[in-house]
């Protein structure tokens, strides 16, 4: 399944997500090279926000706007729901995500969010029930259980597990999966002591997620438009070649295991 707009345009390869300073700009710049997704983790991001509530004003059937959120309260959930549909005065979120399920919930409360995201998709609040994980048996366990329309799960170089067994299983189930973390939050661009050649642009990095079938798209987060021009560049990139994918799993392989707890290294 393709992510699409409400006038069924298929999903941008490279989507916007909201960044603490966003440049108001960014939104508009984006929207304007090709990106039509567009995702915020809260209603904190004010510049981002701005933007794109100026621009849905004029083009709300050809853009995504997504969302979600941590809570577990139903009431919580739906405070937020009306809070975002006002704030951006729209009467639909295209998709929102149950956000980072982990092996800490209780599955019940998993399950009952789950529902009532559902029950918002009859009534035409949102477009997309959505899910995001760090967790591979979790993801695995939505994918079997086709309890989300789509999947916003961590993949990169560094985190190619997924690889293995939950991009396949969504990939066989239809289920469209959107790539975050991309740059392993900024350190695969650093290099590393036993790397000799250039380390990955985030272009790179980004590519490197999309090359894999299951992958409907995979979020950018830049600080400044000139960031964001920089990453625009894979929306008319070719694929990796088979030589490229094994010269970043080489490189991703020096990177993985740096990290000192579960969240980095056990999880995915």
């Amino acid at each position: 399944m393709k992510l699409k707009t409400q006038q069924g345009t298929d999903a941008s390869i490279l989507g916007l997500a909201a960044y603490p300073q966003t440049d108001t700009e960014c939104v508009r710049v984006a929207f304007n090279s090709g990106i039509n997704y567009f995702f915020f983790y809260d209603s904190d991001n004010d510049n981002f926000l701005e933007g794109l509530k100026a621009l849905l004003t004029v083009q709300r059937d050809s853009i995504l706007v997504t969302t979600g959120s941590e809570a577990r309260d139903i009431n919580t959930l739906r405070q937020y729901l009306e809070q975002i549909r006002c704030r951006l005065n729209t009467d639909f979120i295209d998709a929102f995500f149950t956000e980072y399920v982990s092996p800490n919930d209780d599955i019940n409360d998993t399950r009952t969010v789950l529902d009532e995201l559902r029950s918002w998709k009859q009534q035409g609040f949102i477009r997309y029930v959505g899910a995001s994980t760090h967790n591979r048996s979790i993801a695995l366990k939505l994918i079997e259980n086709k309890a989300c329309d789509v999947l916003m799960l961590r993949y990169n170089m560094a985190h190619p597990k997924i690889e293995d067994d939950v991009l396949p299983a969504a990939h066989s189930s239809d289920i469209p999966v959107v790539a975050f973390t991309c740059t392993r939050w900024g350190s695969l661009l650093a290099g590393h002591p036993n790397w000799h050649s250039s380390p990955p642009t985030a272009a790179d990095c980004y590519r490197y997620a999309l090359h894999n079938q299951a992958v409907n798209l995979t979020l950018t987060a830049p600080q400044s438009i000139s960031q964001l021009e920089e990453n625009l560049s894979v929306l008319n990139a070719p694929r990796l070649s088979p030589q490229e994918v094994q010269q970043w799993q080489s490189y991703g392989a020096l990177i993985y295991g740096t990290g000192q707890d579960a969240f980095d290294t056990q999880w995915i």
